[in-house]
């Protein structure tokens, strides 16, 4: 007989893999349905399909680490396993109540930690190996999105500007009664092209979230070993893909229209990079935030493209010199430097660094030092409060006994 306890835990499982659909799947394929590349059930599709293979493959990796690396298994017994669930399911609470992407990956560890603390039993060597690539990550992703900004977006957004031509993208012909899809006649190569390339990203972004976040929802119950490996994936991913095809509309409408303010080249651009950076760390079994990522190269991609107004040379001299001078040096003293560049509009022949207008920069601050600096702090506060509340919850009631 299935206890009532098991079941709470199972529901709460595919509460959290559902929420995570929900939210996946409009950051993978976005840009592909508001582009008009793909229809939103295609797009839930090729997001169960992916999760899958992602959390089959790779994410074997993130739920061993989970499930008995961070703390020895037999801490999670069942009552164990249901609390620590509950402290992922509260951090997408706080997501949706703040409008933050807070990570339920940093919130599950921290609360696994709260437990392992609790019990005298935790590994310090793969938690401070952890917390380590939570440092590194998001460093890395700005500035590697920042150097793509400032010296590659302006060529890339002239040599594969991604632009839709009149009519439809496809057209069906039939072979007996089967459909296949074939190019309209209004359908040019490079629109074609550009096209498949949307989708195959953001099959690449799903296959990274189903690596990253299948843990996050059954990590704790394969490690108490009321699930198997192989059946809490398929947990995760059904429950992933359950989001996909339900609340997962609502985010691929957001995301989709709002590509004015994130246009689809930079959308791309965020998702290889934020993508490839997970999917590694996956691979080496470290739980890490997709979400914090994909923020990341955003706010750095953003600062990197409107940092070409300004050339190496003349910030140093602003540094140096003070702001005031150095602008009547250059003979622009009123002009301000925005860091929201992703929506100027591209020219044909790309200009130098430094010759860039910066008024043809600013745009409605996509990178806000306030915003950000609350969102940063929120990552920090979500993890600290999970772990802090798992010790307390874990101290008093030792139910992992």
């Amino acid at each position: 007989m299935i206890s009532v306890l098991l079941l709470v835990g199972l529901a709460v499982a595919v509460f959290v893999g559902f929420n995570i659909g929900g939210s996946s799947t409009g950051v993978a394929f976005g840009p592909a349905v508001g582009s008009g590349v793909l229809s939103k059930l295609g797009a839930a599709g090729l997001m169960a399909t992916f999760a899958l293979l992602g959390g089959w493959t790779v994410g074997r990796n993130v739920v061993a680490t989970m499930g008995g690396e961070i703390v020895p298994a037999a801490l999670f017994t069942l009552p164990a396993s249901v609390g620590v669930l509950f402290f992922v399911g509260l951090a997408l609470l706080v997501s949706n109540l703040f409008g933050v992407p807070a990570s339920t990956s940093m919130t599950a560890v921290g609360a696994i930690a709260g437990l392992g603390v609790a019990a005298g039993d935790i590994d310090w060597g793969v938690m401070g190996q952890i917390v380590s690539w939570w440092l590194v990550a998001p460093i890395v992703a700005f500035w590697v999105c920042a150097v793509i900004g400032r010296y590659l977006y302006p060529y890339l957004d002239v040599w594969f500007r991604i632009d839709r031509s009149e009519g439809p993208l496809f057209e069906y012909n039939r072979v007996a009664s089967i459909p296949y899809p074939v190019p309209s006649a209004t359908t040019n190569r490079r629109e074609l092209i550009s096209s498949i390339l949307v989708v195959v990203i953001g099959c690449y972004m799903a296959f990274s979230a189903g690596a990253s976040n299948v843990a996050n929802a059954v990590a704790p119950l394969v490690g108490s070993r009321e699930l198997g490996i192989n059946q809490g994936i398929l947990l995760a991913a059904g429950a992933i893909a359950l989001g996909a095809f339900t609340i997962a509309r609502r985010t691929l409408d957001t995301v989709g229209n709002d590509l004015t303010d994130l246009p689809l080249l930079a959308a791309l651009i965020v998702e290889v990079v934020s993508a490839s950076l997970i999917t590694f760390l996956s691979y080496l079994g470290i739980p890490a935030s997709l979400a914090v990522s994909a923020t990341m190269c955003i706010i750095g991609l953003g600062w990197g493209r409107a940092t070409r107004a300004v050339r190496v040379r003349d910030a140093a001299a602003t540094a140096v010199r003070g702001e005031k001078e150095a602008d009547d040096e250059r003979g622009d003293g009123e002009s301000k430097m925005s860091v929201d560049a992703l929506t100027a509009e591209p020219e044909e022949e790309v200009q130098r660094i430094g010759e860039e207008d910066p008024a043809e920069l600013q745009t409605k601050d996509l990178f806000d030092p306030s915003s950000t600096g609350r969102v940063i702090m929120l990552w920090i506060m979500t993890p600290t409060i999970s772990a802090l509340a798992s010790f307390l919850l874990f101290e008093f009631f030792p139910i992992y006994q």
